[in-house]
């Protein structure tokens, strides 16, 4: 029960990302690298407090820069929608993602093999991202700048797999988040002219917050519980995101997120369809395993 309190709360933590990119005022990108720099140093600072050496091999270092990089770009891209539109319809992209990975992860490791199942809940949710565009129009480009967002992040997770088991999540951290903020701080060179906002009053305490608990806290607390619940416990709960996103949105700012109800239908059959696949994987199995 702990475990999954814990595992709720991270969640709701990352849930929670698109709301602060509303309401810390400096731009965008300049924003991701306070973010992203802060959190480097607090991965670091962990790392050192629990004795796991920053030092690897130059290959793997490389590597989780890179994946840094990748992660920066996500969330440029993610970020940018909702300043674009609104951050329930950010949030509505990101369930999508599960279907970019059932695509992506088959090339990746080479097996190049699609489950049916998969592929046809990814139609469905084609079908409501069609009609989000329908009936949200006015939001095309954010939307559209999401789903982007939601392929890069898709890539990051089936890359980001293979180094899990076998690298201290805090080093991970350290490389992968000194490499996204290696990205931001080029795209704000590049896209705001390197304009230098100092942080204060408020903003100061939601980039604190932004970069210690929904992202170090929350990363960690990830890498924790997943040591102990299985991935299909995991997956459910994490596909919960846009849901405590989107609640969280209209709570915190009423009437200028409030959609039309035909976003609101989309957006539930995409979370539906996501959260619904784990269990109908389950039962598609058990009846190929019944028959044999």
């Amino acid at each position: 029960m702990r475990d999954l309190l814990k595992l709720h709360l991270v969640i709701l933590a990352w849930g929670f990302t698109a709301i602060l990119g509303k309401l810390i005022a400096m731009p965008a990108v300049e924003m991701l690298v306070w973010r992203t720099t802060l959190a480097a140093l607090g991965f670091a600072m962990t790392a050192r407090f629990m004795r796991a050496g920053l030092h690897l091999p130059a290959a793997e270092r490389r590597k989780m820069l890179w994946l840094g990089v990748l992660l920066g770009l996500h969330w440029i891209l993610f970020f940018l929608s909702a300043r674009l539109a609104t951050a329930s319809v950010s949030l509505a992209a990101m369930p999508t993602a599960m279907l970019w990975c059932s695509l992506i992860e088959p090339w990746i490791n080479g097996t190049r093999r699609w489950r049916v199942l998969e592929l046809a809940v990814g139609l469905v949710m084609l079908g409501a991202v069609w009609l989000i565009y329908e009936v949200e129009f006015r939001y095309w480009l954010g939307f559209s700048i999401a789903l982007a967002s939601a392929v890069l992040a898709a890539l990051f997770a089936v890359v980001s797999k293979q180094y899990v088991a076998r690298c201290h999540f805090a080093v991970m951290g350290t490389y992968q988040m000194s490499g996204a903020a290696m990205v931001c701080l080029a795209g704000w060179l590049w896209f705001e002219d390197g304009h230098v906002t100092v942080p204060t009053g408020l903003d100061l305490l939601w980039l604190l917050l932004f970069a210690s608990v929904c992202t170090v806290w929350a990363y960690a607390g990830y890498m924790d519980v997943l040591r102990r619940l299985s991935m299909f416990t995991v997956n459910v709960i994490y596909n919960l995101e846009p849901v405590y996103g989107i609640l969280l949105a209209a709570l915190i700012f009423g009437s200028r997120e409030h959609m039309s109800t035909g976003f609101y239908i989309g957006a539930a059959i995409i979370i539906g369809g996501v959260i619904l696949v784990p269990w109908l994987e389950r039962w598609v199995d058990g009846r190929a395993v019944g028959r044999r």
